[in-house]
């Protein structure tokens, strides 16, 4: 048997009928000739023809006839391809029994995610159930891949005839993928635009509930706080300005402090008033007064001359006078009795020569404030990187005693004081309206923030003296002498707070 266009005959295997001998004759090209009545023909362990029917010649041989097509029949193409096709349907089980591994370990988020679905359908019957970043999403992805890389496998090792078929099925498996990650995205965004709705919605019943308690409280007040008491929740609101008069310099004399002598349970009276310069900055005079109608009518005062202030960061404590001393980060005290400075001393770390002053008041480095738990200064430093800074001082010593840093920056500030251990912070919202927009507590080390609108006659407030005797604050108004009466939460009312920061060591 001969084949021209055929493969080696060694290639081939027939099985004769039985008693019958196994010879191939030669091939002609088109026709194999095969010495067997009945048998088959094959490809290794593939049988291409089977039962061939045979003639019995003179010599009583039988012979087939097998007639070949005239394509090439590729058997070890074949055989690679059977052999790529066994590891690829390897492969993809591989990946099907990890899917199924991942399916097993995320049936019981499924079933949390069931159960917080009802939870939010019995509380709100309408609202989509909680569908982001479903595992199910996840599952049905992980599939498509999958499927996508063994196309992808299949097409480079695959025949002509089948590249239609998987490009076929490539594109219906991308059009999957594409509405998978459309849904996906889509159910996303319908969570996200309902959570921010559902945070608009607590944040408004917050409010809500903090000012009917507050309006519960102001309509039902609790008893007047009495002197140095700290019996109280946080600052509630601030009432109208009350203008008490021009300072006694004259309306050019813009920058300034006034107040009262805050020491708490103190048997004084004594209110005083330090305009500046018109240059804004040296502080030189000041009057003291023993009463408030004094104040008003400008009688019974004591005049003094001191000559060496920077700013209008002073305030009263015990009857002695505290101030930034000119052109130093140093901390000065003046005993009022006598108008005599007692004690000069750095303050670690202090900025000065107006490096951080508050907004729109210049040269108010150092700002001294007195309240029912003693003696503060509010300042910055370069470590802080401008942030207000809270030191609490020894009144005797002006030894730092504790320190805090807040996260506010000091020249965003228009002005701050100190109540009950707790500092509020201003900024200016307009010409005629400053807000109380933030709170530190020392005691805890907490901060929160709040909104407490204050009116103002003019501009610009350029000192902020609180009095722990009246609750009052005293305000240098460009000039005029302005105060506010403070009122305060109850302490069932005290306002909620974030974690708490840590002291900062200067």
């Amino acid at each position: 048997m001969q084949d021209a266009t055929g493969p080696n005959s060694s290639d081939y295997s027939t099985d004769a009928a039985p008693g019958y001998p196994r010879t191939a004759s030669g091939m002609d090209g088109r026709r194999m000739e095969y010495p067997a009545c009945s048998g088959s023909l094959g490809l290794g362990e593939h049988r291409v023809i089977r039962h061939v029917p045979g003639s019995i010649d003179k010599d009583g041989l039988c012979y087939c006839v097998i007639y070949l097509p005239n394509n090439v029949i590729p058997l070890k193409q074949l055989e690679q391809l059977q052999h790529a096709a066994q590891e690829l349907l390897s492969k993809y089980e591989q990946e099907l029994s990890r899917i199924n591994e991942y399916a097993r370990t995320i049936e019981d988020n499924d079933n949390q995610i069931l159960e917080v679905n009802g939870a939010l359908k019995s509380r709100n019957p309408i609202a989509p159930a909680v569908s982001y970043e479903s595992p199910a999403f996840n599952l049905l992805r992980l599939e498509l891949e999958g499927a996508q890389e063994l196309v992808a496998q299949l097409k480079t090792k695959g025949s002509v005839r089948a590249g239609d078929i998987l490009y076929q099925l490539q594109s219906q498996v991308a059009n999957a993928s594409l509405t998978l990650k459309l849904l996906a995205d889509s159910d996303q965004r319908s969570f996200r635009a309902l959570r921010q709705e559902v945070d608009v919605l607590q944040s408004r019943v917050s409010e809500c509930e903090r000012e009917k308690e507050q309006e519960e409280a102001s309509r039902n007040p609790d008893e007047p706080l009495p002197p140095g008491s700290c019996a109280h929740g946080g600052l509630q609101k601030v009432s109208r300005p009350i203008v008490v008069q021009l300072n006694w310099r004259g309306f050019s004399y813009k920058a300034g402090a006034w107040g009262r002598d805050s020491a708490p349970n103190s048997s004084s009276s004594l209110y005083w008033v330090a305009p500046l310069r018109t240059d804004g900055r040296y502080f030189d005079y000041y009057r003291l007064h023993k009463s408030y109608d004094d104040l008003v009518l400008l009688k019974n005062y004591e005049q003094r001359k001191m000559g060496f202030g920077d700013g209008s960061g002073n305030t009263v404590y015990k009857n002695f006078m505290y101030f930034n001393y000119y052109g130093t980060g140093e901390i000065a005290k003046v005993d009022l009795s006598s108008n005599s400075l007692v004690l000069r001393r750095p303050l670690p770390g202090a900025t000065y020569n107006n490096r951080f002053s508050y907004a729109g008041v210049p040269w108010k480095d150092l700002d001294f404030a007195s309240d029912e738990k003693g003696l503060w200064v509010l300042y910055a430093t370069e470590e802080s990187k401008g942030n207000l800074v809270v030191s609490r001082l020894n009144p005797s010593t002006l030894d730092v005693e504790e320190t805090w840093r807040t996260s506010q920056y000091k020249p965003a500030l228009s002005g701050a004081f100190m109540a009950c251990g707790m500092l509020y912070a201003l900024r200016s919202l307009s010409t005629r309206q400053e807000e109380i927009f933030y709170a530190f507590d020392t005691t805890t080390g907490k901060e929160h923030h709040l909104s407490i609108l204050l009116d103002k006659m003019l501009e610009t407030l350029q000192g902020i003296n609180y009095c722990s005797l009246d609750h009052k604050l005293y305000v240098y108004n460009d000039g005029y002498l302005v105060n506010y009466d403070l009122s305060f939460l109850p302490l069932k009312h005290r306002l909620p707070t974030p974690p708490a920061k840590r002291p900062y060591e200067a």
